[in-house]
């Protein structure tokens, strides 16, 4: 499992990166390297380029005043720890800390994780379902993009050939938030089979705003519209429709109508984590 040959070079800027990946047909960024290594190994990809990121300056989690912006190479264990999300946004930071184990933890990067367009990845759900945007530079500048608009599908995001990932920004969860992040694995340190993000706004004594994002049921992260309305409603049991409108895998860690019997079980209780907090 040898990669197909490449070229290599080192970004000593956001906008040298950008130009780098536009001296090539064939290119690839490389931050943390734990999503696209085996991808290189295994032959599925063939850059003719690689423009090496890890060394700019975009390792970050700042205060921006109603949103905690996060430096694109931020690795996981970074956002995981960081006060300012652990105080101000809980839920992206414990669901930080379930991700893979503590090597790809040290060593990935938010943005990567966010650019590799993985359905299976655990903060793409999360920024999805807290209704983050992203920041990506290209030759004509930056431009912001919602989380509902940047995963299109399969490995597949809205950063462009010659862009690049540069900030996430998530709201803090001011007020009377309450949250969730469950995961169903076989092992530790596995993709989740299933993964559920819930986050909702209570008020006089109801549930006034929610948000379920769900991992790994379709072709990208996705919401779950008819459990957000039952838990705003009150219902009973919100996960009764969680997997509906989505087109989970079927793979050797399951198959399709188990993901949404698992999709309706994380759901409730997730719901049920949410409103004990």
């Amino acid at each position: 499992m040898i990669p197909a040959p490449f070229d290599y070079e080192v970004a000593e800027s956001v906008d040298n990166a950008i130009e780098l990946l536009g001296t090539r047909e064939e290119t690839k960024v490389l931050a943390g390297g734990h999503s696209l290594l085996p991808l290189l190994r295994l032959r599925l990809t063939r850059p003719s380029l690689l423009v090496d990121v890890g060394r700019l300056d975009l390792s970050y989690v700042r205060d921006a005043g109603d949103s905690i912006a996060i430096g694109a190479l931020t690795r996981h264990h970074d956002v995981a720890t960081a006060p300012l999300l652990q105080e101000h946004n809980p839920l992206m930071s414990f669901a930080a800390g379930l991700i893979g184990d503590p090597q790809v933890r040290h060593r990935g990067t938010i943005g990567g994780s966010l650019a590799h367009g993985d359905p299976a990845s655990d903060l793409p759900a999360v920024v999805l379902a807290l209704d983050g945007e992203i920041d990506i530079a290209g030759p004509n500048g930056v431009r912001t993009v919602r989380a509902a608009e940047f995963f299109r599908g399969v490995f597949e995001t809205a950063v462009g050939p010659q862009e690049l990932v540069t900030e996430v920004r998530v709201p803090k969860l001011i007020g009377d938030h309450v949250w969730s992040y469950l995961k169903f694995r076989h092992r530790a340190q596995d993709w989740a089979t299933v993964g559920v993000a819930a986050v909702a706004r209570r008020s006089n004594g109801g549930v006034a705003d929610a948000a379920i994002a769900l991992v790994n049921m379709g072709a990208t992260p996705l919401r779950a519209g008819a459990a957000e309305a039952a838990w705003i409603a009150g219902a009973a049991d919100p996960g009764v429709e969680a997997d509906a409108k989505t087109e989970p895998p079927s793979d050797t860690n399951g198959s399709a109508d188990y993901r949404r019997h698992l999709a309706r079980v994380l759901v409730r209780r997730a719901v049920e984590e949410a409103e004990a907090r």
